[in-house]
């Protein structure tokens, strides 16, 4: 089996019923060499009617459809013999809902919210296992197929920095919205020091996750303002 070069890019179609997420989806999927969108949906029926029309490689596909469940829809599109493979974007956390999901060829889940990094990661995975061609050598050639599609392991933290503490200071910059957050308001969020907000804010910011910036307009000297630069919900 091998990894074959593709003149032609990965025909995405993002499938989300939110016009903020969905053009943020676009824009993520079109950053990546060697993809291009092919078509946006916003419900279930729309879906079904661009694959009668479009040639598509991948779904994006938002599991919580205003006309059903994205998996409804997989269904669906399987009987017609719509062969595409499908990374779920979604918020849905049911383990039963994601092992159905594989059953139906859902190859990657990808957590909302998420930073385009993430986004970006998942399609060149995929991309290289939609690229691998042939007839395997042996199990280590299937076994590297499959491990494509697998994520990284979570590198480890900072040490002095812990998990839950981390999980909580992302919430209130999410929640924050583009007003954005000083460690001085992170702390008060999450009930911890003004310190310790600022030493999970600047992880954020070194990490891509955050962006800073001087906060003006107060006597002494400016208090850095910490806004999450990942997608919305």
């Amino acid at each position: 089996m091998t990894v074959a070069g593709r003149s032609a890019p990965i025909r995405v179609l993002v499938v989300e019923d939110d016009p903020v997420a969905a053009d943020a989806h676009r824009l993520y999927v079109e950053r990546v060499p060697g993809f291009t969108v092919a078509g946006a949906a916003r419900s279930r029926a729309e879906a079904a009617r661009v694959l009668d029309q479009v040639p598509v490689d991948l779904i994006l596909l938002d599991l919580y459809l205003p006309d059903g469940h994205g998996l409804a829809l997989l269904r669906s599109l399987r009987t017609a013999g719509h062969a595409a493979d499908v990374i779920a974007v979604t918020s849905a956390r049911d383990l039963a809902v994601v092992r159905e999901g594989v059953s139906l060829g859902v190859v990657q889940y990808v957590l909302k919210p998420f930073a385009f990094a993430t986004l970006r990661d998942r399609l060149v995975r995929y991309a290289e296992f939609h690229a691998a061609v042939g007839e395997a050598g042996g199990q280590d050639e299937v076994d590297r197929a499959l491990a494509a599609l697998r994520a990284p392991a979570q590198a480890a933290l900072p040490k002095g920095l812990s998990g839950p503490t981390l999980a909580a200071v992302t919430d209130a910059l999410r929640r924050a919205g583009d007003d954005g957050l000083t460690a001085t308001a992170a702390g008060e969020a999450t009930g911890t020091s003004r310190i310790t907000a600022r030493r999970y804010l600047e992880h954020l910011a070194e990490t891509g996750h955050a962006v800073r910036a001087p906060q003006y307009g107060q006597v002494g000297r400016p208090e850095l303002r910490y806004r999450w630069s990942g997608s919305r919900p």
